[in-house]
């Protein structure tokens, strides 16, 4: 399986975990989801629908209720709702007790992070971590490539190296600050982290890897994303 679609099968698996939906509210609770990677289309979400079905992990259920849907031009048709089978239910757990090095990469620990109410408390310590010192590793990198830039670049090209390398110290702050808060105890399976926000959503905000951020720039939001130090105060 690939790693996008296995991204995607975690995410549908989840939702419908909680309760079953239909296909065009389970893409509008998706891109909610991964909207802070991409959008989501029907052409993407129906052929996963329709292999996850095929697998055994969902039932398709159609009730009398008629609806058009957002993308037909013309006429009506069943409205399908989609729910876990047992099969599904055992599938969503396996995936939530992964911990290994793909739950650590962007768009997966993205969808990992925005389950991690129902994941337990090792679990989550696991892929913290691991996250953290993929972090580290990639800071690592991209302090090389800026004390490189500096020499070889203009500075505008080196003041975006620059942006993209504080953006992922803030991540890894607010990664330690996640990991302090597990390590005393202060949250529990089904509570979300001290530090606030909702359980639900894809939280955390990175970088490319060539200086451009991703994922939510509302000021209001938790503190990972509040701007970082600035160079004067580090």
């Amino acid at each position: 399986m690939g790693r996008r679609s296995g991204v995607l099968e975690f995410a549908v698996l989840g939702l419908l975990h909680d309760a079953p939906m239909h296909g065009y509210e389970l893409r509008k609770r998706l891109n909610i989801l991964l909207g802070t990677f991409r959008a989501l289309s029907y052409g993407t979400l129906y052929p996963c629908l329709k292999s996850l079905v095929a697998q055994g992990f969902l039932v398709e259920d159609n009730p009398d209720v008629e609806y058009v849907p957002a993308t037909a031009l013309n006429g009506k048709r069943s409205k399908i709702v989609y729910r876990l089978s047992p099969e599904g239910k055992q599938r969503f757990e396996e995936l939530l007790a992964d911990s290994g090095p793909d739950a650590w990469e962007d768009e997966h620990f993205g969808v990992h992070f925005a389950f991690f109410g129902q994941t337990d408390r090792a679990v989550r310590m696991r892929v913290l971590e691991g996250r953290r010192g993929r972090l580290e590793e990639r800071l690592e990198r991209m302090r090389n490539s800026l004390a490189r830039a500096r020499e070889r670049f203009d500075d505008y090209t080196v003041e975006l190296q620059r942006h993209g390398l504080e953006s992922v110290e803030r991540e890894v702050r607010w990664l330690n600050e996640l990991i302090e808060t597990e390590r005393s105890n202060r949250t529990g399976r089904a509570g979300g982290p001290a530090t606030g926000g909702n359980s639900t959503a894809v939280p955390h905000k990175t970088s490319d890897g060539r200086g451009q951020e991703t994922g939510s720039s509302d000021p209001s939001g938790p503190p990972y994303d509040r701007p970082g130090r600035s160079a004067q105060e580090r």
